[in-house]
């Protein structure tokens, strides 16, 4: 049950970030619960053999490497997932530096 909840609350979250930024476009809620489970999957599998990767890269830049790779992967969402566009780098960048401090700030209130 814990599992579902998480998942619609980061569809919610996907769908009312994307409705304030311009450069990301969500063509409704079952578009974002995609979203949502592909991002979580590619975050699961492939993020932490990235990190490993891109290791002396992060260790320069204080972990702030992190980010570049979260946008790199959600531009990778947006070319998977029909109805999720996002317009750029720089707003993949954007989009995924508040997905996370939204997800960390929404999490800590659920339990």
């Amino acid at each position: 049950m814990g599992i579902l909840i998480n998942w619609i609350v980061s569809a919610l979250v996907i769908f009312g970030i994307a409705y304030v930024l311009p450069g990301v476009h969500v063509a409704g809620f079952t578009a974002a619960l995609v979203v949502a489970l592909v991002l979580g999957i590619i975050n699961a599998f492939l993020k932490p053999v990235l990190i490993i990767l891109t290791l002396p890269i992060n260790i320069l830049t204080l972990g702030l490497f992190t980010f570049v790779i979260n946008a790199l992967l959600i531009l990778l969402v947006s070319k998977l997932v029909p109805g999720f566009i996002v317009d750029g780098f720089l707003w993949a960048f954007v989009f995924g530096i508040i997905l996370s401090i939204v997800n960390t700030f929404v999490h800590t209130f659920l339990p």
